[in-house]
């Protein structure tokens, strides 16, 4: 675990991050906060583009809880079954999509007590819901921000938990509303688990990883 930088080397790291994508997006597909948290839901263990390849057909004919309900949970398992822990996740979705019908009228909420309250939905899935659709500055970690944040300094933590928080305290309020997905899109195609292509890293020069690659 490398040690915490400091907030002027933030200030430069982040400000090269938005620089170079002022406006990062998540990758996974969805027309609505509903369809986002079963995506999301889903992406557990899978690749965002094997959920958004299972998804594309579903969320035609499923794009709310209701037509969810009505479209069973045989039919939802048609479309989800390349993805991995298919089945669990197939009643989870069931299961929230019921709540939210019976209990928020349909109606995705905003909190993120109660969308961690829904089947299937941890911290991570509802901060992603959180951030990606109503623009709270919430942090979503996953492996990758993990990754990055511990090898490079920006966001140390033991846990994920830790992590989040170094990243809330730490990084500066004007990056905050992206920095989950400017660290997440590093990780995922820049400081990846094996070989990671410092090479081409916009902050090599920053990062206190000490196993740099060519």
């Amino acid at each position: 675990m490398a040690k915490q930088l400091p907030f002027q080397a933030l200030v430069e790291i982040f400000t090269r991050f938005r620089e170079a994508e002022a406006e990062p997006k998540g990758e996974l597909q969805h027309v609505n906060a509903y369809t986002l948290v079963v995506a999301v839901a889903l992406s557990a263990q899978a690749t965002d583009a094997g959920v958004n390849k299972a998804t594309r057909a579903l969320f035609e004919v499923a794009d709310t809880p209701q037509k969810m309900l009505d479209l069973g949970e045989d039919g939802l398992v048609k479309h989800i079954r390349s993805i991995g822990l298919y089945r669990n996740k197939a009643k989870n979705v069931m299961r929230l999509s019921r709540i939210l019908v019976d209990e928020y009228g349909g109606e995705v909420p905003s909190s993120r007590s109660a969308l961690q309250s829904l089947p299937g939905v941890g911290r991570k899935t509802a901060n992603v819901v959180l951030n990606m659709w109503w623009g709270h500055p919430a942090q979503a970690v996953d492996t990758h921000i993990f990754r990055v944040g511990n090898r490079t300094g920006i966001a140390p933590g033991k846990d994920v938990n830790a992590v989040e928080r170094a990243i809330e305290d730490n990084v500066p309020a004007e990056f905050q509303r992206h920095a989950h997905h400017w660290l997440i899109l590093h990780g995922r195609y820049t400081c990846v688990a094996r070989k990671p292509k410092c090479g081409a890293c916009l902050i090599r020069d920053m990062c206190r990883f000490e196993d740099k690659v060519a």
